[in-house]
């Protein structure tokens, strides 16, 4: 396993001061994560917890109209990948978008969503460690549920602390098996639908359920909208890879590879499974909202087991995003340590290459989130989530934005590295800012308890936070160089 040799001197993309620190920080990040633990993260990215879980709400709001909402969500997300592996391509490094918009945008916008980014995911620490521990309970009462909880931290954290290819081998395993299970489950639906499935229900064949119960949009078109409110959090996690690839032998050609297969992952993996439970089931039938979509369907194929067959499949989503939760926080507390927007012992590595001190800090800032969550859960935890709720659109914003400036900045510096380019730039990049800035505005119609409207204040005003420190530290670190030097 070599280490990688520093590269931003040579590196015309990264800022200069990312630069001077990397060079004073000894070794680094190692490369220690093999093609198949990257293509393997690609895929499994975009499956996350929330499409087993979270897929069921869609639904009964949109019907099978859903399918338009995924699509929607799906574009936009297949558009900022593409803006994103344009500048990863062109500039692997741990930091990822928010070491890009430091470049593009100023510190301030580098400082502020990384910090946000990373405040995302150490929330999401906390909900999935409690998701999984209700699972385990279930099956070991023994245990209490905190007690599971802070058992599965721990390994998680153990795993990270050991190296990077631990992390990497652990993800492999996990987003295979999410990876297989949603493959069987499309290939078996599939059969069902066709009616050559032993043991399917008879009303299950065909395609009868999209259209008969109501039409294809049974609420209405307006329908789709909330949809895309309801499904828009599940794709969160398509980025991990660029951030992932800087600790791979070949960071430019993972990316490479990765971008150009996000279209059929979120077709496969989203609207394939999708179109096979609408297809499968009347969008209305109870047993979606009392069993979950994915389980509701699998019981129409007469697959015995299903309720423990998916929990088996939850929680290994489930401790797939735990994983790379606490190893994209502590890339990107590594990254702000490096360009000195973190306390300097986040950009230290130890001698395997890893960020222990970021690892340590990211899983401590969790632990206190889970706590929250059992003792105040309605109170300072819900505030938390809300407070976290808006950043996936807030990241998919930075990055174009980003990429605007950035395609400029790399032609003028370094256009050999142009090996990924944005579609129609930059009349597609504004039109998905435009979408973006859309869902925002959708969201703040949604006044129901912890709903959109909450989501998008509570978030703005952290956001707005974050954004005031970072132009403080920047005019505080102005009038220090500016300052005469005393005698």
């Amino acid at each position: 396993m070599s280490t990688r040799p520093p590269t931003p001197t040579a590196d015309s993309t990264a800022p200069a001061h990312e630069a001077a620190t990397e060079q004073q920080d000894g070794p680094g990040l190692k490369a220690g994560l093999k093609n198949r633990h990257l293509s393997m993260i690609a895929i499994g990215g975009v499956i996350g917890a929330g499409l087993f879980v979270g897929s069921a709400s869609g639904i009964a709001a949109a019907g099978p109209g859903i399918l338009v909402s995924y699509a929607l969500v799906g574009v936009m997300v297949v558009f900022v990948m593409r803006m994103l592996g344009e500048m990863a391509a062109a500039n692997p490094t741990s930091g990822s978008f928010s070491a890009y918009a430091d470049r593009a945008l100023g510190r301030w916008a580098g400082f502020s969503i990384g910090w946000l980014y990373w405040f995302f995911w150490v929330v999401v620490l906390a909900v999935e460690a409690t998701a999984g521990a209700k699972i385990l309970e279930g099956w070991v009462p023994a245990v209490p549920q905190w007690g599971w909880a802070l058992i599965v931290m721990v390994v998680l954290t153990a795993t990270n602390l050991a190296s990077v290819a631990s992390y990497g081998e652990f993800e492999f395993w996990f987003a295979g098996i999410k990876v297989v299970a949603i493959a069987g489950f499309i290939v078996l639906g599939a059969l069902a639908v066709l009616g050559v499935l032993p043991g399917s229900h008879d009303d299950a064949v065909g395609l009868a359920n999209l259209t008969a119960h109501g039409g294809f949009l049974p609420n209405g078109p307006g329908k789709i909208l909330t949809g895309v409110l309801l499904v828009v959090f599940s794709f969160m996690g398509s980025e991990i890879v660029t951030l992932a690839a800087g600790e791979s032998a070949d960071p430019r050609r993972a990316v490479t590879k990765a971008t150009n297969s996000v279209i059929w992952r979120i077709g496969v993996f989203y609207l394939g499974s999708i179109f096979i439970v609408v297809a499968l089931l009347p969008w209305n039938d109870p047993s979606i909202a009392k069993d979950g979509s994915y389980v509701a369907a699998l019981n129409s194929m007469g697959i015995a087991h299903a309720g423990q067959i998916m929990n088996v499949i939850v929680l290994t989503a489930v401790l797939s995003c735990l994983n790379s939760g606490l190893y994209t926080a502590s890339r990107m507390a590594f990254s702000l340590g490096r360009r000195g927007d973190a306390p300097k012992a986040f950009a230290r590595t130890t001698g395997r290459g890893v960020p222990q001190a970021a690892i340590l800090g990211s899983v401590v800032f969790g632990f206190v989130a889970v706590f929250f969550n059992y003792r105040y859960p309605d109170t300072v935890f819900l505030f938390l989530l809300n407070a976290s709720g808006a950043i996936a659109l807030f990241v998919w914003l930075v990055i174009c934005f980003s990429q605007l400036r950035m395609r400029k900045i790399i032609l003028a510096e370094a256009p050999e590295r142009l090996r990924v380019r944005m579609w129609l730039y930059p009349y597609l990049t504004w039109a998905t800012i435009a979408m973006i800035v859309f869902v925002l505005g959708y969201m703040l119609t949604d006044t129901a308890d912890g709903g959109g409207r909450d989501q998008v204040v509570v978030s703005v005003l952290a956001a707005l936070g974050v954004v005031a420190v970072a132009v403080v530290r920047q005019l505080l670190h102005k009038g220090r160089k500016d300052s005469p030097t005393r005698s």
